[in-house]
């Protein structure tokens, strides 16, 4: 299950998500995402777990947690859409 992590501090590093998700079972991926003009993180991320059960308990248990000082967002992560480049 992939799930969606918003209002992440700056700060935030992918081993950050990934221990913060980890008492909950097992991380296949955590991903801060990066901007790529000024090298720092957007704000949120993605974590992906193995299983779904652990992945709903994760998103139930820390959905407005704080994590480094900011209160963060945790849900399902909503497939990506396809947006179309106007040129």
């Amino acid at each position: 299950m992939n799930i969606y992590v918003g209002n992440l501090s700056y700060d935030t590093h992918d081993d950050d998500l990934d221990q913060f998700f980890a008492t909950y079972g097992k991380v296949d991926s955590a991903r801060v995402i990066i901007d790529r003009d000024s090298n720092r993180s957007k704000g949120f991320g993605f974590v992906e777990m193995a299983s779904q059960e652990e992945a709903q308990k994760a998103i139930d248990e820390l959905n407005g947690k704080e994590l480094q000082g900011r209160t963060v967002r945790v849900n399902e992560a909503r497939p990506r859409e396809n947006r179309s480049r106007s040129w």
